[in-house]
């Protein structure tokens, strides 16, 4: 049986064939990496978390992926908005909030992208550069109109990234204008780039906990190591709960 994984997906306006509608969306690359590493993707919609939800969709899931997506609202970390921030959206913030909740009590192996990272941050009591430009003087983490930049990022020995990918240097794909600044509890930071940004870190209390600031989605065509370290954390707790 191949593990299910959920992935946390957009809910915005979105337009096809005729229709221009609100609508819950995720791009291919995300479920195509997850069906590559071997797992079975299903989309989780944000939705009210009233009546634990949340915790009985993670039920029936063996590992998570929180995707990325617009930006964490200021508020959550007790900051005022920048004014280069998404719109927030207080629906997904509460729906990966609660996804997140639920899969660290439960064990549940999961992988944070990009937002991912942030919301897990803040979940642990952490706090975010609004606008690194702000920080590191120019847009090497975001190019905009769609273009993915690509950063060095050195990946720390000893981690558990590290021993999927390689300790030492590695191009990743970027797309974001935050990122952590104070590291939340329990978290331990695991790779970073030159300019001392934090790009990675693990939850040190979960047998897989892992948070990526970079999009391995957009490489996993080539190498889908995260994605299948995910997969076989999730093979291994679903015949656990079997």
């Amino acid at each position: 049986m191949k593990p299910i994984i959920g992935i946390t997906t957009y809910l915005q306006r979105a337009q096809t064939g005729v229709w221009d509608v609100r609508a819950a969306f995720l791009p291919e690359v995300y479920f195509a990496a997850v069906e590559k590493a071997g797992g079975i993707p299903v989309l989780l919609p944000p939705q009210p978390i009233a009546g634990g939800v949340a915790g009985q969709v993670l039920a029936r899931l063996d590992g998570l992926i929180i995707a990325g997506g617009q930006d964490v609202d200021a508020a959550r970390y007790g900051a005022a908005a920048h004014p280069e921030n998404d719109r927030p959206s207080a629906l997904r913030d509460d729906w990966d909030d609660a996804l997140l909740s639920a899969a660290i009590a439960a064990e549940v192996p999961f992988l944070a992208i990009c937002r991912g990272i942030q919301v897990l941050n803040v979940l642990h009591g952490g706090t975010l550069h609004q606008h690194l430009p702000d920080v590191v003087g120019d847009d090497r983490f975001r190019r905009g109109n769609g273009e993915f930049a690509v950063n060095e990022v050195q990946v720390h020995p000893g981690s558990r990234i590290a021993a999927v990918i390689g300790e030492g240097s590695h191009a990743v794909q970027s797309y974001h204008h935050q990122a952590i600044d104070e590291v939340g509890s329990g978290l331990r930071v695991t790779a970073q780039s030159a300019d001392g940004i934090v790009q990675a870190v693990e939850l040190e209390d979960v047998p897989f906990g892992v948070g990526v600031q970079w999009h391995p989605e957009e490489d996993a065509a080539d190498d889908a190591r995260l994605f299948e370290s995910l997969v076989e954390a999730a093979s291994a707790y679903r015949e656990l709960h079997a």
